[in-house]
């Protein structure tokens, strides 16, 4: 399952933010957990619903947004 199927943008859920679908996490979240050194095992824990695939897919979703195009005007 790609990132596609699980990361989801709704206007009315979280204010339109990314986030894991049929929750209220938002991917920056889960970012922000592995930035600041939580291991996949203790986030697991503390979002029983969430599951690896959908810190995965948090982590492909960020990589995607960070692959932007360079435009150059010359």
């Amino acid at each position: 399952m790609s990132w596609l199927e699980r990361i989801v943008v709704d206007p009315d859920v979280v204010h339109g933010r990314p986030r894991v679908r049929g929750t209220r996490v938002r991917v920056t979240d889960v970012l922000s957990l592995l930035a600041s050194g939580a291991a996949e095992a203790e986030i697991l824990e503390d979002y029983p619903y969430l599951t690896a695939d959908d810190i995965r897919a948090c982590l492909q979703y960020a990589a995607a947004q960070a692959d932007h195009a360079v435009l150059i005007a010359s």
